[in-house]
Order: structure tokens, then sequence, then C-alpha cells
């Protein structure tokens, strides 16, 4: 990293609807940061702190509490970008935390005025209970993860036209001439700001391995399945009004797997053929299904959780299937939903 980049100041904006546990847990981690030229705002619903267990001496005036009322956190990150002093602008989500040399891996790269905003893996936290982390393996292999390079550090940079926004720090200049997130979709704001930094501003977005932090997981299955639907929802809906980033054959694929066991258990007892080609197909699902379980104890050490993120990948599947095709077929318009 050059000289100059060192003095560069980040803004940490961090959307909550309430102080919590995990605010206090990704304070902590920021302050072991390798670099210190930086601010956190923190947007909660309301202004109690008692939640925060670090007295302010010790925050050195660099945490600034911005109450916003109950807003999404689309327009929460628009808020905090707005008051952010900080000519780089890093978005984290509530229950994640980052590793020691993130700022310093990430702002190396924007020594390079062509880049417009940097991303990184979320990966699930060794900590994280016993469902939280088959939760989190589901997206350790392609089969369920697409890109696991968001959940997984990959093995070298490149380019990319989307990434989320639990971690992604961006020009403050570019995030405003991009107009910033479009708070009427969540989840999505993302997607649809880096759309614009591309499409727009003509800007490029890279990813780095190294540009870490750490992301907690839903803790049941329930509310994971929740998350994947929501996810496809919106990507469907994404797929047909902004396609130059998500009209995406593997958005698609979850859907079309959808369509052939609805089909073919329907055909299945008809004709010889198709049920030949049913079984085939099941076949075939399966050995992506071994090959992820493969995948995935290679990387979460733990049998039984690869084992049960196995039917998790299956349903996780069934369900952003069904939401994306809902989506993409018959929704005229999507608004953004506050987290329950």
């Amino acid at each position: 990293m050059s000289s100059s980049a060192f003095e560069i100041k980040v803004s940490i904006i961090i959307p909550v609807k309430r102080i919590s546990k995990y605010i206090n847990e990704s304070i902590t981690h920021i302050f072991n940061l390798d670099y210190d030229h930086f601010e956190i705002l923190i947007l909660p619903d309301n202004g109690d702190l008692s939640e925060i267990k670090f007295p302010p001496e010790k925050l050195n005036g660099k945490v600034k509490v911005i109450p916003t009322g109950s807003l999404g956190p689309a327009k929460k990150r628009d808020i905090g970008a707005k008051q952010a002093k900080g000519e780089i602008l890093a978005f984290l989500d509530d229950d994640a935390y980052p590793r020691k040399d993130w700022l310093t891996s990430a702002l190396r790269h924007f020594d390079n005025p062509e880049i417009s905003a940097v991303g990184g893996p979320g990966v699930t936290p060794k900590e994280d209970s016993f469902w939280q982390r088959v939760s989190g393996a589901v997206y350790l292999s392609p089969l369920g993860g697409g890109n696991c390079d968001r959940y997984w550090p990959g093995n070298r940079c490149y380019f990319i036209d989307d990434w989320p926004s639990a971690n992604l720090l961006v020009r403050k200049e570019d995030f405003g001439k991009a107009g910033g997130f479009n708070s009427q979709y969540w989840p999505g704001d993302d997607t649809k700001l880096c759309l614009d930094l591309i499409h727009k501003l003509n800007k490029k977005i890279i990813y780095d391995p190294n540009v870490f932090v750490w992301h907690h997981r839903r803790s049941g299955f329930f509310k994971h399945l929740k998350q994947v639907g929501r996810y496809g929802l919106h990507r469907g809906y994404f797929a047909k009004k902004y396609p130059e980033s998500s009209f995406k054959i593997k958005y698609f694929i979850p859907s079309l797997f959808l369509l052939f066991l609805f089909f073919g258990l329907i055909l299945y007892p008809h004709n010889f053929v198709l049920r030949s080609l049913f079984l085939i197909g099941l076949s075939i699902y399966g050995i992506g299904l071994i090959y992820s379980f493969v995948i995935i104890l290679s990387r979460e050490r733990n049998i039984l959780v690869s084992l049960l993120a196995l039917p998790y990948i299956f349903f996780t599947h069934l369900v952003y299937g069904f939401q994306f095709l809902r989506s993409f077929l018959f929704a005229r318009e999507l608004k953004s939903k506050l987290r329950a």
C-alpha cells in the first residue's frame, strides 16, 4: 500500500435495528485493526446506548451513534454516508466483524482511480453455534452458494459486477455520484449500487480475498430458508429489471431444478424414457451433493455439519427457486421490508 493510502480516512458504516452483542464484538475487532484512521457510524432505530459495553473514553471519539427511527438497512446506510467524514465508506452488516488487516488490504486498491469499490469474503466464525455453522456450510460449495468466494476466501483478486454490502468498501465521491443505495430494495440494494457504479460511472469493482470479515449466520432451519427466500425473491425481480447484472443462468438454476422435480414427479409413472431421464437427473444431482460434502468437509472440518448441510442445500434450492420464479414471472414491483 502506498504512503498516501495510509492518510485516507475510512468511515465504517453499520446499520442496526438495535444495539446488540454483535456490535460490541465488531467494535472490539475494529479497534484491533492494523489501520487506525477511521470512524465508526452505528445507525440503530433509537438512541438507547445502554448495551454498548465500552465507556466513552475507550472509544476515542471515533464512534458515533446516529438514531434513525424504524428504517430499512439501505436507508440507514444512505444516512450514514451523508454524515461520513471519510473518503472511503466501509459497509459492514451488524453481525459481521473484520480481520486485523481488513482495511490495509482494501485501501491499496484505491490507489487505482478506476477502482470504485472493493469487496471480500464473509466467513462463518468458528464460534458460531452448530446450526449457524450448518447454515453457513451451505454456501461453501458451488452447488449451494454459487460464488463460494463470497463465503470463503478465494485464491486471487478479480473484477466483479455485484457484491453484498456485508463487506463492501466504496469511494464516497462515487457513492454520491451513483445516488447511493436504492432504499426501495432490501435485500438487493447492493446489487443496484454495484450496477450503477459500473454502468453509470464506468468504474470497476474488485474482489480481494484478503478483505476479510467474519459473518455470523442464521441460527435455525426456517430462519435460513426465510433469508434464502428473500434473496430469491429480489434476484428474480432484478433478473428482469436489471438484466445487466442479474439475468444470468446461475440465478435461474434453482428454479429450473424445481421445475425438473415438479414435472418429473408428474410424468414419472407414464413414460419409460422420461422416467429414465428423471432418474439420471436425480443421480447427477446426488453426485453434486456428494461433491459438495467433500468440499464442505475440507473447509468446515466437521462431518456432522457437512452432512446436515446437504438437506439444507436441497431445501435452499427449492425455496430460492420458487421465490425467484414467482418474482420473475409475476412481481411488478418490490419494496424493502424491515428485518424481523
